[in-house]
């Protein structure tokens, strides 16, 4: 889905002037923009360009995390206020024909099950517009929906100093919400004036969870039309969207395994493990191919949190994304 917009009344390019990756209200904003402008921001890749179409797992041992999310702003929107919510309206987004899901090194500690995974992976995905509403190539023909978000959309924070981009936060950030697509509107709560918003952490498509640590990170570029709403009070991020909610925007039939356990995080980990073994001994693929599959297609949802002492947590797989002879 793609919303309508007549023109694109501001263009900010991804460079060493306008790129930065660390949040603090105390960046000069690349521009500023009236209530009601469209903005086209062009936004790099979650690596920062180290990684392209070409690159191994040998390449992901050997990545700098320190410049990961590269985010294209700040953006000053005039006349917003602390106390104001920032209405983002996601008109466009475009991507460059590839991306990719990796795996960093388990020692980092990066993803749900690190400890499961000590070597890189990585999967390069080729990113097919022409195919019925959009495809990403996977391993075996198995094809995942191409539903491209931005995975950060943020204010600055009131709290001064620099402060990192992987936690989600009150202003919003790194939230990695795949139902903030083209079409959908975000709510931000403004905590400095002018809000100074960035974008940027694109994703061509991901599981809700991601929990190999990525979604289908890719370049792209995000047109969006921002407004003050002093009308509003948000403490934390608001959405409107149309989806999809699932990976593949319709009901249909999933496979599904089941976690149990006394925390959260403990019955998230028995379930995409259940998922992953399934996908190794039943669907052919290796543990590390099956655990990008869950980061991108997998779908994690809290089904239980009444009955004390124990969760429930389950991963559902679309089994359209398989070749029809190879579904359950």
């Amino acid at each position: 889905m793609t919303a309508e917009y007549d023109t694109v009344d501001h263009r900010v390019a991804a460079d060493e002037t306008t790129v930065h990756s660390t949040w603090n209200n105390e960046l000069d904003p690349v521009c500023t923009v009236d209530p009601g402008d469209v903005v086209r921001l062009e936004c790099r890749d979650a690596t920062n360009g180290q990684l392209g179409p070409d690159s191994a797992a040998a390449d992901v041992a050997e990545l700098d995390i320190d410049p990961v999310h590269p985010l294209t702003g700040p953006i000053a929107v005039d006349g917003a206020s602390p106390g104001d919510v920032l209405e983002v309206e996601l008109l466009d987004l475009e991507h460059r024909g590839w991306g990719y899901t990796l795996v960093l090194p388990g020692e980092i500690g990066h993803g749900l099950l690190p400890d499961g995974f000590p070597e890189p992976a990585i999967h390069v995905w080729e990113l097919d517009d022409d195919a019925d509403d959009g495809v990403c190539r996977f391993v075996n023909d198995i094809e995942v929906p191409l539903n491209p978000f931005p995975g950060i959309v943020g204010v600055a924070p009131a709290e001064t100093g620099t402060h990192g981009t992987f936690p989600p936060r009150s202003v919003g950030g790194n939230i990695d919400i795949k139902h903030l697509t083209a079409g959908s509107t975000l709510f931000l709560p403004v905590a400095v004036e002018d809000a100074l918003v960035s974008v940027g952490d694109c994703h061509a498509a991901q599981g809700d969870g991601e929990v190999c640590g990525t979604g289908i990170e890719a370049p792209m570029s995000v047109t969006c039309r921002f407004d003050v709403r002093s009308d509003l009070t948000i403490e934390q991020p608001q959405f409107e969207t149309d989806g999809p909610f699932t990976p593949t925007g319709r009901d249909e039939p999933t496979f599904g395994t089941t976690g149990i356990d006394e925390t959260l995080r403990g019955a998230t980990e028995n379930a995409v493990s259940g998922m992953i073994d399934h996908l190794h001994e039943e669907r052919g693929l290796t543990r590390e191919q099956a655990y990008i599959l869950c980061s991108a297609a997998v779908d994690l949802k809290i089904n239980e949190v009444v009955n004390a002492p124990n969760w429930v947590v389950s991963a559902y797989l679309p089994e359209s994304i398989f070749p029809e002879e190879r579904r359950r």
